[in-house]
């Protein structure tokens, strides 16, 4: 019986740096490491590297958003809404959730982007969140509230259903900055509710405080001219939400 000791082949170490991308983290690393660097200085290239992908991150993003948006994307209305109230006649159209998806969809996810929906609910406040993200990282979100649609003979889920599906078609038009289109108004010019939504979602794709106070009087000037208390309000507390988001 023999007792040589047989030795295991030792790793070619310089291999294995080679195999390392020389840009990548590890990479930086290691290199740093043969040089005699301090494991503080490898921590402040990591950090460096870390905020240099989250910017060209951010970057590749923007520059996907506006490929994205010169594909000119149009929601078309397809649902009509036509009623009688004490009012009197209320006859709109309006795109669909659906709509929405299968106009933005294949666009986007031609431009690396993906989306999603959070929602939460707290008392009788419903809040949507719509997230958008591009295949490198980076994101950007816009959020909506509203109380329960108690409208017509629904029930209690069916009027949290129906809000929350309402939220989150205009979160996903507001982050991806479409409009809706109609195909065929027969001359029926918009009614007051469209007109506010139009610009709660122009508040909703604001990022400056500067640029919501210009929405503000603008819209509040425009809506309050309809004489509609309701979709003043409306507006006006869609405002005072997006201002404490931007305060931070």
């Amino acid at each position: 019986m023999t007792t040589d000791v047989i030795e295991a082949p030792r790793r070619d170490m310089a291999a294995d740096v080679t195999a390392v991308p020389t840009n990548s983290p590890m990479g930086m690393m290691l290199a740093a490491m043969q040089q005699g660097a301090t494991l503080e200085q490898v921590e402040k290239m990591m950090d460096l590297q870390e905020r240099w992908e989250h910017r060209e991150a951010e970057k590749a993003y923007n520059d996907a958003l506006a490929a994205f948006k010169a594909e000119a994307v149009e929601v078309i209305k397809r649902k009509a809404v036509d009623f009688t109230s004490t009012k009197g006649r209320t006859h709109y159209r309006h795109a669909e959730l659906s709509d929405v998806v299968e106009a933005v969809g294949p666009a986007l996810s031609k431009h690396g982007f993906s989306w999603s929906w959070k929602p939460h609910q707290e008392g009788g406040v419903i809040r949507v969140t719509c997230i958008l993200k591009h295949r490198q990282g980076h994101s950007d979100s816009v959020t909506l509230e509203a109380s329960a649609d108690q409208s017509g003979n629904k029930n209690s889920i069916q009027a949290i259903a129906s809000t929350i599906t309402y939220l989150e078609r205009h979160t996903l038009k507001a982050i991806t900055g479409v409009s809706e289109k109609g195909d065929d108004t027969d001359g029926v010019p918009a009614t007051n509710s469209e007109l506010r939504d139009e610009w709660i979602s122009a508040v909703a794709r604001t990022d400056t405080l500067e640029a919501l106070e210009t929405i503000w009087q603008e819209g509040g000037n425009v809506i309050y001219s309809t004489n509609n208390l309701a979709d003043y309000n409306a507006f006006k507390k869609a405002v005072s939400d997006k201002k404490t988001i931007l305060k931070g």
